[in-house]
């Protein structure tokens, strides 16, 4: 069994069969259960996610009703069969899950070894776990629920993990000596987020160090116009820099010359 949060909520057998639930509202409910799988969500919380600031007089007994059809649902499809997946507990609910069994546990948990990995100097393995973390993402999370506010910062919370994971993956690469495979990979990456400016920079350092320099300057002129017309502002210091290396001819010795955010924090 697998509960899929990042992408369309999904639940799936252990065959791969996908479990329906046709109820939007149950699937919030789960959904908010699994992104706090291991505590209890209040009852409070749940109302507060469903219904926002004005609930209904009925909003306990129709939470009440939703945990009930999750439950049948559950035993109907014979999902973890012998197992009691959705559990009260004072003052709320809980998931009795297993790890392995949530993919957002999964690719949060990868993306901190990750992390020892590159410390410890492991590279190889890195990328390895880098991969298999954004192989799990299927697109934005919770892509086909109406997240409330509780659920909202949630799945802020893994788009950021998710882009963290991205930054990680193109570092790593980067220590590997991978430069032109990356290319395809940033010229998405710059098109997804104009704004990020470290995906800029990573792109045109690579173009560069790769004997591109004309496109190195284009790539950083895309970039001026972008910030110059969505926010009236010029590209970092850092940016500067790098493209007045390009400019001057000194090339770019190493693909790290901008890094903004530290590979281990």
């Amino acid at each position: 069994m697998r509960f899929s949060l990042l992408g369309p909520f999904e639940i799936l057998s252990d065959e791969g069969r996908p479990f329906a639930l046709r109820s939007p509202k149950v699937r919030q409910v789960l959904a908010l259960l699994l992104a706090q799988p291991h505590g209890v969500v209040p009852v409070e919380t749940l109302i507060s996610e469903l219904w926002g600031e004005h609930p209904p007089r009925s909003a306990l007994t129709t939470l009440q009703t939703y945990v009930y059809h999750a439950r049948k649902a559950f035993s109907h499809e014979g999902i973890a069969p012998g197992r009691q997946l959705l559990v009260t507990s004072p003052p709320g609910y809980r998931m009795d899950v297993h790890d392995h069994e949530v993919d957002s546990i999964v690719f949060e948990n990868l993306v901190n070894q990750v992390r020892t990995e590159l410390r410890d100097g492991n590279d190889e393995a890195a990328a390895r776990h880098l991969r298999h973390a954004l192989g799990l993402s299927r697109g934005r999370a919770l892509a086909n629920i109406e997240v409330g506010e509780v659920l909202s910062a949630h799945v802020a919370y893994l788009e950021e993990l998710r882009l963290r994971a991205t930054e990680l993956s193109i570092e790593t690469d980067i220590r590997l000596g991978r430069h032109r495979e990356l290319l395809p990979t940033l010229r998405a990456l710059v098109k997804e987020h104009q704004l990020n400016e470290w995906f800029h920079g990573q792109l045109i350092s690579i173009l560069s160090i790769s004997g591109r320099r004309a496109e190195a300057l284009k790539a950083y002129q895309d970039l001026r116009r972008v910030l110059d017309t969505e926010l009236g502002l010029e590209p970092s210091e850092e940016l500067q820099r790098l493209q007045r290396a390009v400019l001057d001819s000194s090339g770019v010795d190493r693909p790290d010359l901008i890094r903004p955010y530290s590979m281990h924090s």
